[in-house]
């Protein structure tokens, strides 16, 4: 007799009721590996998360956590990596800047935030991060000037200078000077140095928003001494000098010098720009504020974060009775500096040279031995890169039309995206439908370090390449 298999009961089987299912076995495995996905409580445990939730804060780092937890959710990762991907997932700081390794070949790159402070600056940062001295005098308990230790080093580096006054940035500093001394009055100032100072930011109208009223004199490409006489009169508050900075005229110019307007009766203000506080051999052309000082300008201002190579700030630097007027002016309290950047400017001026200085005088044989000796690194690996002579340039609105002789590493072009956006960001250039990487302000103890990125870089590059 036939027998026919009974519902709910598997043929064969011996079993009686509901039938019997079993999950294929790569479901069970994806659900064990769910089920041994570390808990949020027991990853924060962990003490090297319980570090990262001291540093920066436990937001962050529940919002690292849960990221890899849903990495290994989705099978992107197995469980026991959680912890590390966690970590991995976390910045330096925080902060939301990212240190970056300045590859462009532009010493003073204004969207890397210009000159890189030196280590002993650093290090007077994160001394002066706690309550400090700024205004007190210890010995007698008695409020005492602000920054008067940086002022002093600031005076001590430009010896004509009678005072010394520090603001917030180098714009602030001309705007202080316009503010107090020709506002409802005019400034003096040449058709040819009236300039875009970048972002769009214009000189003149700048100027004019301190009250002041500017009496252009002079051409594009011609300026005497004369057109400065004939426009000088009761209204005059005082005579500026701006270097163009950022651009440069040749062939049938004139422009009349520090020495030739003074005597006249106003005040002589010299906008150097870049910050250069004395003459310096590898830009003889660059002007700098002790020579415009013992020229005959009354004041000086400048730049802290670029050629000085400090934090941002603006200097003043002058006649003693200028300075302390300025100093004394209702704005100055508004563009005043923080003890951080008074701190970060004592510690470039008094001490070692700053990697600024160092990149300046780098010597183009070394620089190319470096790059020959990554070059061969990387290409025993497989890498398409080769070292190549380069140019570097100041920026920052410094030295326009000097070059500066270097050496670079050359590789595919797709490596400029993949450099940016790794773990580490390297900034390079693009030349010539290649990615250059430009050692000149890259210090020689971060080799390795941007060795490292190159290589980490590789399979992105290789990848949009393809």
């Amino acid at each position: 007799m036939e027998q026919r298999p009974v519902p709910g009961r598997a043929a064969g089987d011996g079993t009686r009721g509901t039938p019997v299912t079993t999950d294929p076995p790569r479901q069970r495995d994806a659900a064990d590996a769910r089920r041994r996905i570390p808990r949020t409580d027991t990853l924060l445990r962990d003490p090297r998360l319980a570090e990262a939730v001291e540093r920066l804060g436990a937001h962050r780092v529940k919002a690292a956590v849960r990221q890899a937890q849903e990495r290994a959710r989705a099978g992107g990762i197995p469980p026991e990596q959680v912890p590390q991907t966690a970590l991995d997932l976390l910045p330096g700081t925080a902060s939301g800047l990212r240190p970056v390794l300045n590859a462009t070949g532009v010493l003073l790159h204004t969207n890397l935030g210009r000159a890189p402070l030196s280590a002993a600056a650093r290090r007077a940062v994160q001394e002066a991060a706690g309550p400090t001295d700024v205004e007190l005098d210890l010995a007698t308990g008695a409020r005492a000037r602000r920054g008067r230790s940086a002022l002093a080093a600031l005076r001590a580096g430009v010896p004509a200078a009678g005072a010394a006054h520090v603001v917030n940035n180098g714009a602030a500093a001309l705007v202080l000077a316009a503010t107090a001394l020709a506002a409802g009055k005019e400034i003096v100032v040449s058709r040819g140095e009236m300039v875009e100072i970048g972002d769009g930011f214009r000189l003149p109208d700048l100027l004019v928003s301190t009250g002041a009223r500017l009496r252009e004199v002079g051409t594009t490409n011609r300026t005497a001494p004369a057109d400065y006489v004939a426009a000088i009169g009761p209204d005059t508050g005082f005579v500026l000098k701006v270097h163009p900075s950022n651009f440069r005229i040749t062939g049938f110019t004139r422009s009349a010098e520090v020495a030739d307007l003074t005597g006249l009766g106003v005040p002589v203000v010299v906008d150097i720009g870049s910050g250069l506080l004395a003459p310096h051999p590898a830009l003889p052309e660059e002007p700098d504020a002790d020579t415009q000082l013992r020229a005959g300008a009354a004041l000086v201002t400048a730049s802290g974060d670029k050629l000085l190579g400090g934090p941002q700030c603006g200097l003043l630097l002058g006649r003693e009775d200028l300075v302390r007027a300025l100093a004394r002016h209702p704005l100055a309290r508004a563009l005043r500096v923080d003890k951080l950047t008074l701190a970060a400017l004592e510690a470039t001026l008094t001490g070692p040279p700053t990697p600024t200085a160092l990149a300046l005088t780098a010597d183009p044989a070394r620089l190319r031995a470096r790059a020959d000796r990554l070059a061969a690194a990387l290409s025993a690996d497989g890498i398409d890169v080769r070292a190549v002579e380069s140019a570097a340039t100041v920026g920052g609105g410094g030295a326009p039309g000097v070059t500066l002789p270097s050496a670079a590493l050359s590789l595919p072009e797709p490596y400029a995206a993949a450099l940016r956006t790794g773990r580490l960001p390297v900034v390079g250039r693009l030349e010539t439908g290649r990615c250059l990487l430009d050692l000149r302000a890259v210090p020689p103890q971060d080799d390795d370090r941007l060795a490292a990125a190159v290589r980490s870089a590789r399979p992105a590059a290789e990848g949009r390449g393809e």
